[in-house]
């Protein structure tokens, strides 16, 4: 976070409920529905096992609709 910082990187902040209301359209989802709504988002069969890489990638996706979002504003 210094280091993007210091280089004038954005950076972005999203709370759990965001991430899974962007995901699964329902902000208390529980962690195998996101985890299934990641998979048939990307389009793969399978997951990496750790919870912390699926939970990344949620929030990229979360990060991805919401810029979309805001280039309609």
């Amino acid at each position: 976070m210094v280091v993007g910082c210091k280089k004038n990187v954005p950076t972005y902040e999203y709370t759990p409920l965001q991430i899974k209301q962007s995901v699964v359209g329902y902000g208390r989802a529980d962690k195998i529905q996101v985890q299934k709504m990641v998979k048939t988002i990307l389009g793969v069969d399978k997951l990496p096992k750790l919870d912390d890489t699926t939970d990344s990638m949620a929030a990229a996706i979360c990060h991805a609709h919401s810029a979309k979002f805001a280039l309609k504003l």
